[in-house]
């Protein structure tokens, strides 16, 4: 019988019945933006002339909402917007920590810097077949993966940025992209798969998907659950997004095939989710089992970090070489999950910021090397650093960071790596990354001596000097550049906020409060 209408109905048990503070939209902004924007865009698709004054501003204003939020999180410690009002674990959150908010910020950084460069890079065609709405709607699914607080959101968030990648990655319709564009669908197509059979087995497990809620229980322990079997689902899955060993040969095989900047965009920031994802699940949901498997991780670590090196120093392609320049930085990140620990994670987590940056302008840096040479291949490229010596320069910085040479950004997450890999008497671990440093100095010194350094070779020419609009290319590249320069030379803040995004990791008391405020987790 239906209760009667002058009933009370308490719904403080089942909804957030406060106002929302305006503040806390600022978990949710920078996703409504790209996908408004991305929606916009495509509804002037043939006004190609609009679509860089747009979406220019727009990524910018990504930027301020990133590091708004980057500053609430630091300040304040982390917070959750629960979509519908709905209370926990039953609505879907959103939840801002230190680790999300430094990784969002991070990628809207270099996607603002791709976005100018596409400006020249991407012809009108290109820009009609949907360049900047696929950007927008990337960035939405790279920041939403990073700021979800629910793990199947975080897999529709993987959909959403893998949706828009595939339509960037055949930009052009060349057959080469679309062989690249084959070997990239199947290998994550099939990384996503498993990743939503172990969501499946997880909420088999724990009944929820609040991934707070996770934390919760996972720390007060389920008897008889099989929760290294899940681990180990949730490292395969991850290890074929980040292309670490043995699942990464789908990365140099399809890197190299879109434009540049597309290329530029998915070094710096597809892998990094991969990473992501694996410090979120395995350092805060599942710490003992991460424990367990630090021994195997590390082994990846160093098999991927190796043996990436090698392939950078095989290649006589640039944007090969760069391929399995990220490979290489994604073994490091990796390294610094297994060793565990606030040294450990803290590395890896600078080590990940630092490469969103250093790869991102690896990639526009050879597209500018081989637009000035006319050739991807070092074989015919050469006399560069006479053509254009400020590309030389930023090359000497670029490649010193990516190698972890003093005194730019790559040093300092190489440093800490070590220096943990050594306390836990991991000698061997220390020695790959080490043994890493060595030959991608090796590779790059190789690439700067033979594109840069030596005369060109008779019988090739230089390309035509950049056009007067130029600073369209070169102005995102020297930011970069800017970047790792600063952060190389000042690395206190970075480092700090690295080590304070670990301890939450770590400990996510922070995290959970944030999320179950009365500590009520039904």
């Amino acid at each position: 019988m239906a209760a009667p209408a002058s009933a009370p109905i308490d719904l403080s048990a089942a909804l957030v019945m406060a106002p929302t503070p305006p503040s806390d939209w600022l978990v949710i902004a920078p996703m409504a933006l790209m996908i408004g924007l991305g929606a916009v865009l495509m509804m002037i698709r043939h006004s190609v002339r609009l679509h860089g004054l747009i979406a220019i501003p727009g990524l910018a204003a990504l930027v301020v909402l990133d590091g708004l939020l980057l500053w609430r999180v630091a300040v304040h410690g982390p917070f959750t917007m629960t979509a519908g009002r709905w209370l926990p674990p039953f609505g879907i959150s959103f939840t801002a920590d230190l680790l999300g908010a430094l990784m969002a910020f991070a990628s809207a950084l270099v996607a603002l810097a791709a976005g100018i460069y596409a400006l020249r890079d991407i012809s009108d065609t290109g820009r009609r077949y949907g360049f900047y709405p696929f950007l927008m709607l990337l960035m939405a699914g790279v920041t939403g993966a990073f700021l979800t607080g629910d793990i199947f959101n975080l897999y529709v968030w993987f959909e959403v940025l893998l949706i828009s990648s595939f339509g960037l990655l055949i930009l052009g319709s060349e057959r080469e992209q679309i062989d690249g564009a084959l070997k990239y669908a199947v290998l994550n197509l099939l990384g996503t798969t498993l990743f939503l059979i172990a969501v499946g087995y997880l909420y088999a497990i724990f009944g929820t998907l609040n991934m707070a809620d996770i934390a919760r229980l996972a720390g007060e322990g389920v008897e008889g659950a099989p929760l290294m079997t899940l681990s180990a689902l949730f490292i395969l899955a991850f290890a074929m997004k980040a292309a670490a060993f043995p699942v990464n040969f789908w990365l140099p095989a399809s890197y190299h095939t879109p434009r540049i900047v597309v290329s530029a965009l998915f070094g710096g920031l597809l892998t990094k989710v991969g990473v992501y994802a694996l410090m979120r699940v395995m350092v805060m949901l599942f710490p003992l089992e991460r424990e367990e498997l630090s021994f195997l991780l590390a082994v990846l670590a160093a098999l991927t970090m190796v043996l990436g090196a090698l392939g950078a120093l095989a290649q006589s392609d640039l944007r090969r070489m760069a391929g399995f320049a990220v490979i290489a930085g994604i073994g490091n990140v990796i390294a610094g999950v297994a060793i565990g620990g606030a040294a450990g994670v803290g590395g890896a987590i600078l080590y990940a910021l630092h490469s969103i940056v250093a790869m991102t302008a690896l990639y526009l840096l050879i597209g500018e090397a081989a637009r000035l040479g006319g050739s991807w291949s070092l074989s015919t490229l050469g006399g560069l650093y006479r053509t254009a010596p400020w590309i030389a320069a930023s090359a000497f910085v670029i490649f010193f960071a990516t190698a972890g040479l003093p005194p730019f950004s790559g040093l300092w997450p190489k440093i800490i790596l070590l220096k943990a890999a050594l306390d836990i008497g991991a000698w061997w671990l220390s020695a790959a990354i080490l043994v890493s440093a060595f030959l991608l100095t090796l590779a790059l010194g190789r690439v700067f001596l033979l594109a840069f350094w030596r005369p060109l070779p008779a019988g090739a020419a230089v390309g035509a000097p950049a056009a007067p609009e130029s600073w369209r290319r070169s102005a995102p590249l020297a930011g970069l550049v800017a970047v790792i320069v600063f952060f190389g030379v000042f690395p206190d803040v970075p480092v700090r906020l690295s080590q304070a995004a670990a301890a939450g990791l770590a400990d996510p008391a922070a995290y959970i409060r944030s999320v179950f405020p009365t500590g009520d987790a039904e």
